[in-house]
C-alpha cells in the first residue's frame, strides 16, 4: 500500500469510526482523508469503496495490534490477547465493532458481510494458532466476540469475564 493509499484509508477509517456510516458526507470524508476529491475518488471511486477501504485498513491494524509479538508460550498468549482486546476497545472502539456497525448500516450488502466474516474468521484462526487451541476456534471466537460486543456496556467487567472464560477454556483443553 502506498503512502497516499494508507493516508486515505486511515482518514476514512477515522471518519467512519467517529461519525458512523450514515453521517459523513463525501466532503467530510475527503477532509478526513486529507486529499482532493479527485484523489479520493481515484483510490476509492464510490462510497461503498470508501467503506471497504476503511475496513480493510482497520482489519490490518487490528490484526497487527492483536497478534504481533505475542508471547510464544501458548498459556500466556490467550491472556495477552484479552488484554490487547481491552486496549483496543479503550483506544479505538469504545462504541463497539466497526465491522458489525458497517453491516448493521447496510444489512443486505453481501460484500460487507463477506468482509465481516473474513475478518472474524482470521481473528479466530490466529487466536487458535497463538494459544495452541486449534480445536477450540469457535470457543475462542465466542470469547473474543463476547468481549468486543459487551465492552460498550460492561467495560472492564467484560474483560474480567473474558479472562475467566479463557482460563476455563484452557483448563478444559
Amino acid at each position: 500500500m502506498t503512502a497516499i493509499e494508507t493516508r486515505i484509508a486511515a482518514g476514512l477509517e477515522r471518519a467512519f469510526a467517529e461519525k458512523g456510516f450514515a453521517e459523513p458526507n463525501v466532503e467530510a470524508l475527503r477532509d478526513a482523508a486529507g486529499v482532493s476529491l479527485r484523489t479520493l475518488y481515484k483510490y476509492a471511486p464510490s462510497r461503498d469503496a470508501m467503506i471497504r477501504t476503511a475496513l480493510e485498513h482497520r482489519h490490518r491494524r487490528y490484526i497487527a495490534h492483536m497478534f504481533d509479538d505475542l508471547p510464544e508460550a501458548t498459556d500466556l498468549a490467550l491472556s495477552a490477547i484479552v488484554e490487547r482486546i481491552a486496549d483496543w476497545m479503550k483506544q479505538e472502539a469504545a462504541h463497539g465493532c466497526l465491522f458489525h456497525a458497517a453491516v448493521a448500516a447496510a444489512p443486505y450488502d453481501r460484500d460487507l458481510r463477506a468482509l465481516l466474516q473474513r475478518h472474524k474468521s482470521e481473528v479466530a484462526r490466529r487466536a487458535a494458532e497463538a494459544t495452541g487451541l486449534a480445536e477450540r476456534e469457535t470457543d475462542l471466537m465466542l470469547i473474543i466476540e463476547g468481549l468486543t460486543q459487551s465492552w460498550p456496556l460492561l467495560g472492564d467487567a467484560a474483560v474480567e469475564s473474558a479472562r475467566r472464560l479463557g482460563l476455563g477454556l484452557r483448563s478444559a483443553a
